[in-house]
């Protein structure tokens, strides 16, 4: 056998076992995906560096980047926004970056979640690490970066072998997902994380509708009641009140001094995750402080009767329905307060 035919049986052995790998991943209900990783968000950071006074930025944590959905806002307001909200990390970083490195002074909606708002500015610990790495990422990332990127989205939207999770804790199937959630019972003595299934589809431009299956099929919403609840109750940090309240703040008054309009967002909960939040996190304690001392437009949604009684299918997000609802009615809501006086009437 010549060095060619080996190189063709090679290539045909590659192929069918790809294709056999990416069948067995659909049997499995699996479905092509991007992953929401750092270039994602760094191709949405940049186009701030050249956003007009009548743009939108949305930044906070995983409720903003389900609850707030951009078609119904840009129908709202003809205006489509720019969507930097980052799962599990505190937006304090990157609502920072914003006011120090850009001249932006249109509208920036904040989502306050409680737990991750309010929990550090310690520049390791996870809510804070996880945003400041975004922002490194988008500040320091090279051009083989930036192509590797756009070469890997028709793969990443095609196929199912190529699923990915930046940080490994999710049901994707990349090597490092798979080795996580592999269950070896007590011989590795770390803690045994429970499935974290993926539970919305990101768009290019980070769009991320909650997927029907979660609003829809009730054990699969438990297994992420169960990953919260992994996550919720081991973390035995209190809120760093003080620090994060003055370190917003301060970026708030440099922000809306320069003619910035900044919306401050509390999203829904559901279950014991709210009464968690009512008890431990309480908007006396926290939210109400916060808004007092930037005087920036905020609602919460408990204050309106089209919003108080949402449910969340998993407890801390809304399904793809309710987020558009969501979305189209705070926006009206905004609209008839004046705090988006750039938007169009409808």
């Amino acid at each position: 056998m010549n060095l060619k035919q080996s190189m063709l049986i090679a290539l045909i052995l590659s192929l069918l076992s790809l294709g056999a790998w990416e069948m067995y991943w659909r049997a499995q209900n699996k479905l092509p995906d991007l992953d929401d990783n750092k270039d994602l968000w760094a191709v949405q950071r940049a186009k701030a560096e050249t956003l007009s006074e009548d743009g939108v930025i949305l930044m906070g944590s995983s409720r903003v980047l389900f609850d707030i959905q951009l078609d119904q806002w840009e129908n709202e307001t003809g205006v489509r926004p720019i969507q930097l909200a980052s799962a599990g990390a505190s937006p304090l970083p990157i609502f920072h970056d914003i006011v120090n490195n850009t001249d932006f002074k249109g509208t920036v909606l904040v989502g306050v979640t409680p737990g991750l708002f309010f929990s550090t500015t310690f520049p390791k610990a996870g809510p804070w690490k996880r945003a400041q790495s975004r922002v490194d990422y988008f500040e320091d990332r090279t051009y083989a970066q930036r192509l590797n990127h756009w070469l890997s989205l028709p793969l990443q939207k095609n196929l199912v072998l190529v699923s990915t999770s930046e940080e490994g804790w999710s049901d994707d199937i990349d090597l490092k997902s798979l080795l996580n959630n592999f269950n070896s019972g007590d011989r590795t003595g770390k803690p045994q994380y429970p499935p974290f299934n993926t539970f919305a589809y990101i768009g290019q431009d980070r769009n991320n509708p909650m997927s029907e299956k979660t609003a829809t099929d009730t054990a699969f919403a438990n297994s992420i009641k169960a990953a919260w609840k992994f996550v919720i109750m081991g973390n035995k940090n209190p809120p760093e009140k003080e620090a994060t309240t003055n370190f917003f703040v301060a970026d708030a008054k440099k922000f809306m001094e320069r003619g910035g309009n900044l919306i401050l967002v509390r999203c829904p909960s559901s279950g014991w995750i709210k009464e968690g939040e009512d008890k431990f996190l309480s908007r006396a304690d926290l939210w109400d402080p916060l808004v007092k001392a930037t005087k920036a437009n905020a609602y919460y949604y408990e204050d309106y009767d089209q919003l108080k009684d949402l449910e969340c299918p998993e407890l801390s997000h809304l399904s793809a329905t309710d987020a558009r609802f969501f979305t189209t009615e705070l926006v009206k809501i905004m609209k008839a307060d004046g705090a988006l006086s750039n938007s169009k009437t409808n």
